[in-house]
């Protein structure tokens, strides 16, 4: 993969960038790996994809990109330091111009491997906001401790999801000086406002075309609080009996029949709706809601699930979590964690505007995510970064 000048064009050839994640599961993280992979200059950057654990549903979108994809075999939760020097003997045989490394386990992994491989160019990815014994393993908090205490030496930049992340990181140890904040970003061709989604699934629920909808998607986790959401949805429902609910993102049988036990004693059987993951058709029914919502307690770095709404032209409503009051600005309401009060207030502040009412507030939040976070001008970001790094290793 290494770099070099062909003898024969003088051309350059393109910069070869490994990508070393903890994990391809369906989560926002490795969305975002994909969206990158997907938009990178692949007539400068030849990229390849390593996993530390098994592979998960994103390997299979990024192979479809034509972007190779192996796995270091690890399992969940069970340290295995001979990944690093397997992962090591990878890199001698196969040196990359640049390595970008995806959360915490694969900054340390691919950290020490590098290292130990050559003088290959490291660039950390955090993708967390949140060190709290809710949101992470004790694993994790050995593993982010020691990278703060490496991060002094093993990687030549640090790049962090969110401004919230990169202030939470510096103030446990961090090498402050090698960080930047490089935010997702989305395709706002994929996310758009899309009337005729409004009417199919209101239909489909059997809804009224008119029936106001907020929804919200998540995976079934503490950090998400559905149950804040649903108290708010049941405050809301005793003044608001045309408002209707849509959840939608979780894994298992299980998790639908918790939350369905708690909709069912919130009195919500009937205006509280569960789709499951809807990988295929999230644009369709985002773009369908009149209110897209956050109900996260603790724990986001920068919410997808936000940016997307607001790329389809949809206001939300969000509570103060890593950086999702920087994503709305002025054009969503934020409320604190954990108040249910508050959530529903907001709510129906947003719903007595009427749709007139919203309407300039969702183009406002669409224009906000061209200007700030096109997925264009985000993976530009990170090839420069990529230049950057490799004109450093070989000066």
């Amino acid at each position: 993969m290494t770099n070099a000048m062909s003898l024969a064009s003088g051309t350059q050839k393109p910069l070869s960038v490994l990508y070393v994640t903890t994990a391809l599961i369906a989560g926002g993280a490795e969305m975002m790996l994909y969206r990158l992979l997907s938009r990178l200059d692949r007539t400068r950057f030849t990229p390849q994809v390593v996993s530390l654990l098994e592979h998960g549903p994103i390997s299979r979108k990024i192979q479809a990109l034509g972007v190779p994809v192996r796995s270091l075999g690890m399992k969940v939760g069970v340290p295995n330091p001979a990944v690093v020097l397997r992962l090591a003997r990878w890199l001698r045989q196969d040196p990359p111009d640049v390595m970008q490394t995806w959360m915490y386990h694969a900054d340390l992994v691919g950290g020490l491997a590098a290292r130990l491989a050559g003088n290959i160019p490291v660039a950390w990815g955090i993708r967390h906001s949140d060190l709290s014994s809710e949101t992470s393993s004790r694993l994790t908090h050995l593993t982010v401790k020691t990278c703060a205490l490496l991060s002094h030496w093993l990687p030549d930049r640090i790049v962090c999801c969110s401004e919230a992340a990169r202030q939470v990181h510096t103030a446990i140890g961090y090498a402050a000086e090698k960080m930047v904040v490089i935010p997702n970003g989305y395709d706002v061709g994929t996310f758009r406002p899309d009337f005729a989604a409004r009417a199919t699934v209101r239909k489909a629920l059997g809804l009224s075309e008119d029936a106001p909808i907020i929804g919200m998607v998540a995976r079934f986790d503490p950090q998400k609080d559905h149950r804040t959401f649903i108290r708010a949805a049941q405050m809301l429902h005793r003044d608001r009996p045309d408002a209707h609910f849509l959840l939608w993102g979780m894994e298992g049988t299980w998790e639908k029949q918790e939350l369905a036990r708690l909709i069912g004693e919130a009195g919500l059987r009937t205006h509280c709706y569960l789709l499951g993951r809807r990988d295929d058709d999230i644009a369709n029914v985002t773009a369908a809601l009149d209110i897209a919502s956050l109900s996260s307690s603790y724990g986001e770095g920068f919410p997808n699930v936000v940016s997307e709404a607001m790329c389809c032209g949809v206001p939300a409503v969000v509570t103060d979590v890593g950086d999702a009051a920087l994503i709305v600005g002025q054009t969503g309401i934020v409320v604190p964690p954990r108040n249910p009060q508050a959530l529903a207030a907001a709510w129906r502040t947003m719903l007595e505007m009427g749709c007139e009412g919203r309407r300039p507030m969702g183009i406002a939040a669409r224009q906000r995510i061209k200007e700030r976070f096109d997925i264009a001008e985000i993976t530009g970001r990170y090839e420069h970064l990529f230049e950057e790094l490799a004109r450093g290793a070989r000066a």
